[in-house]
């Protein structure tokens, strides 16, 4: 006897799911320059690799022989596929059935199952595709009665995930409610230019609560979450440069925090000695250069992703390799605020390091920090707190980290670089400024009165500083062994390129989760 009849009501279902919210609900979402989200999982995961779970998941209606009249599919879908032939699991919201929204049936099935649980125990990394509107009022009709908003496996498992594998959300709609919130919980959070907006609560609630009318994208496009609040890492262009970042992204790091990062033959030197690097640092401190191209003279070459680029503009956060081994490398750009230290800066690096922390990546620190940005905004914006929290994530790294120190390393904002608990290895190069606080401004706090009762007291200022200047050559910091070693330039890519080959030795010690349970979000 056949099953033939069986599978063929399978296929019959299955194919119905594939039909989404119909027709007219995915030309809508096409007009909206969105994808559906079965397009979305096909396009990112390697072609014929998705294995959907709970294709049959959904709602149904039947005649009254009890044959199958109508099947719509549970608002998200879930399943394991691979990117570049390595395992993920993928969920999406399908905003074309009711918005998307996270029901307690898309959420733990009657058996147990859990959509997130699936990646925390195969402990492959977990990528949300999210497009919902979140909760809705209308479920109150549907249901018959308001529900406890309390899901099971909402934050715990997703906390424990987080400390375990990479998770990645992706922003590709409007999002409402609960999915910004998911959006932050992740490791690298991107969403699209256009297309995409996120809040906690839509322009109905905000005028409602507030008497404020607003759209949706001046509420909560990309430039108010990419570059203002920092709540999402990077832009993308369209859905498919999403994608192909994300897969990008993966490139970086481990499945799991059980292995170290993959390596991958770039063909570029480790001993390559770039000349540009003699002068490309001005000899005047207050003149301008571009640390991203500081940064291309010493990774290997096309090897650089940059996380949250909008965000934090004074510090600069990537991924990058060196002789093939992907690596965390920091620094500070001078072109925003000369540098200094924001309290969004502290809050950009403290995320940062914990990530490199928990995938293993060993720290790479360019230090031109001439302190912390001062000021009424400043101070209101908490910068106190911030730098706080900063130094205590410093003092909890474990991997190798070592700071190159390129050009001014002023204050407590200064010294907070590499890793604070442990032997602290610095190279520094001879364009090395540095002190408790810059001589400008600083000789007029100390040397106040002697300056005022000066016949000239402009000509005793720039005498002062230019004796204080002399005694600020790093050779003569460099006699009190510190810095630690002074080096040329053009050594610093052979230099790092051994010290990112040697981690590599410790880094396989410490797989697994962190004591701290994983990184801030």
């Amino acid at each position: 006897m056949s099953w033939q009849k069986e599978i063929d009501e399978l296929r019959y279902r299955q194919e119905l799911a594939k039909q989404m919210g119909g027709k007219e609900n995915v030309a809508r979402q096409h007009a909206k320059g969105r994808l559906t989200v079965r397009e979305r999982v096909d396009l990112l995961l390697d072609q014929g690799s998705f294995r959907e779970i709970g294709s049959l998941a959904g709602t149904s209606e039947y005649d009254e022989k009890g044959e199958l009249k109508s099947f719509t599919h549970a608002s998200r879908v879930l399943g394991c596929g691979r990117i570049n032939g390595r395992a993920v699991f993928v969920e999406g919201g399908d905003f074309t059935i009711h918005g998307g929204p996270a029901t307690p049936l898309t959420l733990v099935s009657p058996g147990g199952f859990s959509g997130p649980r699936l990646p925390l125990e195969r402990r492959i990394p977990y990528i949300r595709l999210i497009d919902s509107a979140g909760g809705s009022v209308r479920a109150i009709e549907e249901q018959g009665h308001a529900e406890m908003p309390v899901y099971p496996d909402r934050w715990g498992v997703p906390a424990a995930l987080m400390a375990r594998v990479p998770v990645i959300s992706a922003a590709l709609g409007s999002l409402g409610g609960a999915p910004p919130v998911e959006a932050a919980a992740s490791h690298w959070s991107i969403m699209t230019k256009n297309t995409s907006e996120l809040f906690v609560g839509g322009p109905p609630l905000v005028k409602q609560a507030l008497g404020i009318e607003i759209s949706k994208e001046e509420l909560g496009n990309y430039k108010v979450h990419a570059y203002q609040s920092g709540v999402i890492d990077n832009v993308a262009e369209d859905e498919r440069d999403a994608f192909r970042q994300i897969r990008l992204f993966l490139s970086y790091l481990p499945p799991n925090v059980w292995h170290q990062p993959p390596r991958l033959e770039t063909g570029d030197e480790p001993n390559r000695k770039d000349e540009e690097l003699l002068s490309i640092i001005p000899h005047n401190h207050r003149r301008l250069y571009d640390i991203r191209e500081v940064i291309r003279h010493i990774v290997d070459k096309d090897s650089i992703f940059e996380i949250a680029p909008f965000y934090g503009r004074s510090l600069v956060t990537l991924l990058a390799r060196m002789d093939g081994f992907p690596v965390a490398i920091i620094s500070n750009d001078c072109r925003f605020f000369g540098g200094a230290q924001t309290a969004d800066g502290c809050e950009k690096m403290m995320r940062f390091v914990d990530f490199a922390d928990t995938f293993h990546l060993p720290i790479i620190y360019l230090v031109d920090c001439p302190g912390f940005m001062i000021g009424p905004d400043s101070e209101k914006q908490g910068i106190e707190r911030k730098s706080a929290r900063l130094a205590i994530a410093l003092t909890q790294i474990t991997v190798p980290a070592i700071s190159i120190l390129i050009r001014r390393v002023f204050g407590v904002a200064g010294g907070l670089h590499a890793a604070l608990s442990r032997l602290n290895l610095r190279y520094a190069w001879p364009s090395l400024y540095w002190g408790s606080l810059p001589i400008e401004g600083g000789a007029m706090a100390a040397y106040r009165r002697e300056i005022e009762a000066a016949s000239d007291p402009d000509a005793k200022r720039i005498e002062i500083e230019n004796k204080l200047m002399r005694l600020c050559s790093p050779f003569r910091s460099a006699e009190a062994f510190s810095p630690e070693e002074i080096i040329d330039p053009r050594e610093t890519r052979p230099i790092l390129c051994g010290f990112v080959k040697d981690a590599q030795e410790i880094t396989t010690t410490q797989l697994g989760p962190k004591a701290r349970m994983g990184m801030r979000p």
